[in-house]
């Protein structure tokens, strides 16, 4: 049961609005590119110097020169700039970004977000997420509801170093989509044959339920 990793990029896809900035963290978010309407214009900045990012590349137009920020090869669309890191980092610093999609290995009903470090594994480092999750105005979390083991990563307090505070305002995971609010996730939707019972079972925060929570569509 459950969401794939391409259906939850599919899910995020519907929060894009035309004319958006958007940067797409590594992982999950990264998929969402592939999923925006067509017609819509949506401008996709990677810190490492790009903004203009359109879908994967086929292997028949693989440029190997051509990457994101954690490495992919990736295209880009009409009208697309290089620039260096300084000036991608101003931008996202200056607030020009409306709208970032980060993965997270916990996020906390107080809008925090833990996405960088475990303790006592290696680790490449923070990356741009300490600045896009200071400097972006909406922030997007995609992630896995639960651990492999069933623990909730969806928590009263975050238990991991943190990435930022009061930041979060959506969280898409493999089983449901919820807002922040006044320090309480809210249900909106539940994914395709999944229970409320059972996202109530694998959250630790508080959880706010309407009456009638719908299953995730994908038209």
């Amino acid at each position: 049961m459950g969401l794939s990793r391409e259906q939850i990029a599919q899910r995020i896809a519907k929060e894009m609005r035309d004319g958006y900035y958007v940067n797409l963290g590594i992982g999950i978010p990264t998929l969402v590119a592939n999923y925006i309407p067509k017609g819509m214009e949506i401008m996709f900045q990677s810190e490492n110097g790009i903004l203009g990012m359109g879908e994967f590349p086929t292997d028949e137009n693989v440029d190997a020169d051509l990457i994101n920020a954690g490495k992919q090869t990736v295209t880009v669309i009409k009208g697309s700039a290089f620039f260096s890191s300084a000036d991608s980092f101003a931008m996202i610093r200056g607030g020009h970004v409306d709208l970032t999609v980060l993965g997270a290995f916990e996020v906390d009903s107080t809008g925090a977000l833990a996405s960088w470090m475990i303790p006592g594994k290696l680790i490449k480092g923070m990356g741009g997420a300490m600045d896009l999750v200071a400097g972006a105005n909406n922030i997007i979390v995609a992630m896995s509801h639960a651990s492999k083991d069933g623990a909730s990563k969806i928590l009263k307090k975050c238990s991991l170093p943190l990435t930022g505070v009061d930041c979060v305002t959506l969280v898409v995971t493999d089983l449901a989509v919820m807002r922040l609010e006044s320090g309480k996730f809210h249900l909106l939707e539940r994914a395709p044959g999944v229970s409320v019972e059972e996202i109530i079972r694998l959250t630790e925060a508080e959880l706010v339920i309407p009456a009638n929570v719908p299953e995730m569509t994908f038209q």
